[in-house]
């Protein structure tokens, strides 16, 4: 049976359901709140910054915008110098680093949870920190609390999640912030980023930060949810290309035992393709010329969290997606399979995090704590088209769902497993991965979906 668990059994739990310092400077003074443009969808939003008008509106330090082609924060001047000890090879290293900071952000919807992810482009040299700090409903903060610390490559420091984040309120669980007792009526009323760009010293390198997002979430517990009637006209099937992770099977272990567990990095891969997206040669030097499909092994490498020791940290994989020229990558929530099939519609596949017992999903064969899968489609009567990687071969990649059943397995906080056990379900957790300049349809449905 293919073992498709990851910590997504305790991570992907919906907001209701949930019960290290940084090498970034201190604090910098917050400008006042704004709120440029929230996108709220029920108890979820997405908040981003993306435009020029939104990184002016943040605290720089030594950090200025790309005036050429997309917005972008980048590093113009280095605020300071900083010492690394890279956790995951032991060497320590001296880095150039400028920050900056977003206004404070009051949410729309009070959250129990917080997942924050970005699009960048860090050349070899440099690497970026991703922070988080909440302010409470009682009127205290968080720390500021790593969410990541990120490049594109390995050769510089170690893509990482840092794990013993806590201050007895909220708790990090590898990407997502979560409130320890939702019990308790405590909340996060609103929340500030902050990026710390790092390049070798006396380099005129710098990352590029063109998408900062943070979802934020409130979802009530529940085992079942409403189903949905097919929309009208069906949104029919997009051409995306399959690839199986079980192809990969025990091929390069290093990276989370091997492509068995590659479902997250997989489905990225078969998006990707779909976008016209895949590695240079160059890039795919190292994987032996005996495996098919070296880009499913490259996406494993590139979305690799050494701490979690998986590929299937949501941000990291966004990540990776938006490193291919002019694409953006989004985590967030959808409400349906009305929502994804407004995407589909508009030419934009979704890839959803679902769980489930053997049975509860008709087709799939298997049982699984946390998977991920890329609806590309909807059938005549509404069920959904997936490329579903966990599949003994490409050809078998295509899979048709029932449309309930699909819907409930990836919209739901609670589940019962095979053991018995009451555990956690993604509540709708997908990946977006979309054009840098989307057309007029996508754009009108990606904002239909709380995604500007």
């Amino acid at each position: 049976m293919p073992n498709h668990t990851t910590r997504r059994s305790l991570l992907a739990a919906a907001s209701a359901a949930v019960t290290a310092a940084a090498v970034a400077p201190r604090a910098l003074a917050v400008t006042a709140p704004s709120r440029p443009a929230a996108q709220v969808t029920g108890p979820v939003e997405y908040q981003a910054w993306t435009t020029a008008a939104d990184w002016a509106a943040g605290t720089a330090q030594g950090t200025g915008v790309a005036g050429d082609g997309r917005a972008g924060v980048r590093l113009e001047r280095a605020a300071g110098t900083v010492d690394y000890l890279d956790p995951h090879t032991g060497a320590q290293s001296t880095w150039e680093w400028a920050s900056w900071t977003s206004p404070e952000h009051p949410l729309a919807v009070p959250a129990t949870q917080a997942v924050v992810s970005w699009n960048a482009n860090t050349p070899a040299g440099t690497w970026l920190a991703v922070e988080l700090r909440g302010g409470y409903t009682d009127g205290t903060r968080t720390p500021w609390y790593v969410m990541g610390r990120w490049a594109a490559g390995d050769q510089d420091i170690r893509r990482t999640s840092v794990d013993g984040q806590q201050d007895g309120k909220s708790s990090i669980r590898t990407d997502t912030l979560a409130i320890d007792t939702p019990a308790s009526g405590l909340r996060l009323a609103s929340c500030e980023l902050r990026l710390t760009l790092h390049r070798t010293p006396g380099s005129t390198l710098t990352p590029t930060v063109w998408r900062l997002g943070v979802l934020a979430s409130d979802l009530p517990e529940r085992t079942e949810v409403p189903p949905t009637a097919p929309g009208l006209p069906a949104a029919g099937e997009l051409p995306v290309p399959r690839y199986s992770q079980e192809t990969h099977r025990g091929q390069y272990p290093q990276y989370d035992s091997g492509g068995e567990a590659w479902c997250s990095p997989t489905s990225s891969q078969m998006v990707l393709a779909y976008w016209g997206r895949k590695p240079a040669p160059a890039d795919l030097a190292w994987v032996s010329s005996d495996y098919a499909d070296p880009q499913v092994c490259q996406a494993a490498r590139g979305t690799y969290d050494y701490q979690y020791q998986g590929c299937g940290n949501w941000p990291f994989n966004a990540a990776y997606a938006a490193t291919y020229p002019d694409l953006q990558g989004v985590v967030t929530r959808l409400s349906s399979l009305t929502d994804a099939e407004q995407l589909i519609r508009a030419g934009i596949p979704v890839i959803t995090s679902v769980s489930f017992r053997q049975g509860e999903l008709d087709g799939a064969g298997y049982d699984t704590a946390g998977h991920l899968m890329a609806v590309v489609g909807f059938t005549a009567d509404g069920d959904v088209i997936a490329n579903d990687p966990a599949s003994p071969s490409d050809d078998a990649v295509r899979r048709v769902y029932q449309r309930r059943q699909f819907e409930n397995v990836w919209l739901r906080t609670k589940w019962t497993n095979a053991k018995g056990s009451s555990v956690n379900g993604s509540g709708g957790v997908c990946y977006l991965y979309f054009p840098a300049e989307p057309s007029a349809a996508q754009t009108q449905a990606l904002a239909s979906c709380g995604v500007r």
